[in-house]
């Protein structure tokens, strides 16, 4: 089993719901399932299998879930195997394996009358006709911005389907979101535009990231002065709340009544570890609130993949990497220059900046998961003797992680 999460951001560039994508069997080792693999896992969802296992909260704590069905699964009792999630947070997901039939528009009455929300995707501009039943019952349709002109298909829906929300899909850049956003009409937006790297930018960082950037460095020598780091924590109001909240977790009857004292209470190697956490965190305030789960996910991911690469020695570095995989957009500018800002190896340097050497193995394996891209995921597994259940486990500890981190 494989499953990650794709977000979708509203126009104020917040992530307002989450699709779901999963595949039970890596095709490669499976070549026999390659003409139906539509059909993987037919029987049941999968998408509301990692829900029954994971917990919803731990995949999302309060946004939607976009769950894909195909022209089988649709018709299993989706109530039994959706009783881990409330109705109303389930977005059923479809694509044109469902025809606009009379037994598929009857079912999806049923799905409608039962509470869940419908979405579909892949239509082209020849099938709005034919699915007009379909749509009717729609509450969104996502429109491929690389396949279709979606500025004509959305005066096209909001004349014939005013009702229904509509979700610009594949919008690959910056520009294009901005674009969409001020034509005005869609209310999610899908795509990699979020996270792209910076080509160009500023080469100065702002004053107030000056004292992060000085404290990563700091506690990423190796031997650095826990005093010091927690002078400059000082220095941060949400530092010292977030430090402290941590560090009140840990003791039962231990009064904190300095800074330092709070630093000492967690030890260097932990003070180490959520310094680079909280940090980037911080670093992040100004950017995408999707740009902080990605360091974080990528960092943790990153790290309990290490074992499964049989570089488990290597944990703490393959977290550090992912932390800071995100780092130009983060400090808005090229990866190359930003890594010059801040101290980190020439193995995380070769694989951040040049996509070269043994980390950059790890990196490309945590950036072709999150993407949902399976077929190179599972030619990535054949090649390295990876377990995919090994994998999955390894993403949902990241997802659990996450989710405690900013648990209150």
């Amino acid at each position: 089993m494989l499953a990650t999460l794709i977000p979708l951001f509203d126009e104020k560039m917040a992530v307002s719901a989450y699709s779901l994508f999963s595949q039970k069997t890596n095709m490669l080792l499976n070549p026999a399932l390659l003409g139906t693999g539509s059909n993987d896992g037919a029987g049941s969802i999968l998408g509301l299998e990692v829900i029954d296992s994971m917990g919803i909260e731990t995949i999302s704590r309060d946004k939607d879930i976009f769950i894909s069905v195909n022209h089988i699964s649709v018709f299993t009792d989706i109530d039994e195997q959706s009783k881990g999630a409330p109705h109303g947070r389930l977005v059923i997901l479809m694509d044109k394996s469902i025809k606009p039939t009379e037994m598929y528009v009857n079912r999806l009455k049923e799905l409608k009358q039962s509470g869940y929300k419908l979405a579909i995707r892949k239509l082209q501009v020849s099938d709005f006709e034919p699915y007009k039943e379909i749509l009717l019952l729609m509450d969104y349709v996502f429109l491929d911005n690389k396949k279709i002109d979606i500025s004509k298909a959305r005066i096209y829906f909001t004349r014939v389907y005013p009702n229904l929300k509509l979700i610009a899909g594949n919008v690959e850049t910056q520009e294009i979101y901005d674009s969409l956003v001020e034509e005005g009409g869609y209310s999610l937006f899908e795509g990699a535009f979020y996270r792209l790297p910076i080509t160009k930018g500023v080469t100065e960082v702002a004053p107030l990231k000056v004292n992060y950037i000085e404290l990563l460095n700091m506690v990423n020598d190796p031997d650095f002065d826990l005093t010091k780091a927690a002078d400059i924590i000082g220095r941060d109001t949400a530092l010292v709340i977030n430090l402290l909240k941590i560090v009140n977790k840990m003791t039962v009857n231990s009064e904190i009544t300095t800074v330092r004292h709070a630093a000492a209470m967690l030890g260097q190697k932990e003070l180490k570890k959520w310094i680079n956490t909280a940090v980037t965190n911080q670093l992040c305030a100004d950017r995408p609130n999707e740009i902080t789960r990605v360091s974080l996910l990528r960092a943790k991911f990153a790290e309990n993949l290490a074992s499964c690469f049989d570089k488990a020695g290597l944990a703490s570095e393959f977290f550090l990497m992912g932390l800071f995989s995100v780092i130009d957009i983060i400090l808005d500018m090229p990866m190359k220059e930003a890594l010059k800002k801040i101290k980190v190896s020439k193995q995380i340097e070769n694989a951040l900046v040049d996509g070269k050497g043994e980390f950059y193995e790890i990196l490309n394996f945590v950036v072709q998961y999150e993407s949902a891209n399976w077929t190179e995921l599972d030619r990535l597994m054949l090649l390295s003797n990876i377990d995919s259940d090994a994998v999955y486990d390894a993403y949902c500890s990241a997802l659990s992680w996450y989710r405690d981190l900013f648990r209150s």
